[in-house]
């Protein structure tokens, strides 16, 4: 009679359990059968344009929604398509440099306070002078340009 009891728990045990893990697959299927998507890898320049086309229509969809999932979805595989076929490469580090200063409206003497002598600013423009570490260091504290851009080549 106990074997018969244990048995018949470790049954109901299991059947439960069971019941469970069908009951999440179901709930997992029927997400996703909600959440059809005519999504696929951007391979080709018509590819991309239809999905740039598809996230403007469905940009501002809420988070939580099938929309808002489509959209992260959609945007990760632009930026991955972006990336390899128009790769934005690091701006020279004097180009940088000028352009930060014509936001902020500066002059060479404003760059000679930062980084050193007018002397050495003008050596620097006319790349008769690399940036030093601490030349860099100071321009990106003062100026916030990204440690990537003044080091590049």
């Amino acid at each position: 009679m106990k074997g018969t009891k244990r048995d018949l728990i470790k049954y109901r045990l299991m059947r439960a359990r069971d019941t469970c893990e069908d009951a999440q697959i179901l709930a997992d299927r029927s997400r996703w059968n909600l959440m059809i998507m005519k999504i696929r890898v951007i391979k080709t320049e018509e590819d991309y344009n239809q999905a740039l086309k598809r996230l403007e229509v469905i940009f501002d969809a809420p988070v939580d929604s099938r929309e808002g999932d489509e959209a992260e979805i959609l945007s990760i595989l632009i930026e991955k398509y972006e990336d390899e076929h128009y790769p934005i490469e690091a701006p020279d580090p004097i180009e940088a440099i000028k352009f930060r200063m014509e936001q902020m409206d500066m002059n060479n003497q404003d760059l000679a306070d930062i980084i050193g002598y007018k002397s050495r600013v003008s050596e620097i423009f006319n790349r008769k002078r690399k940036l030093t570490l601490k030349m860099i260091r100071n321009l990106h504290k003062k100026l916030k340009i990204p440690y990537e851009s003044l080091i590049a080549d």
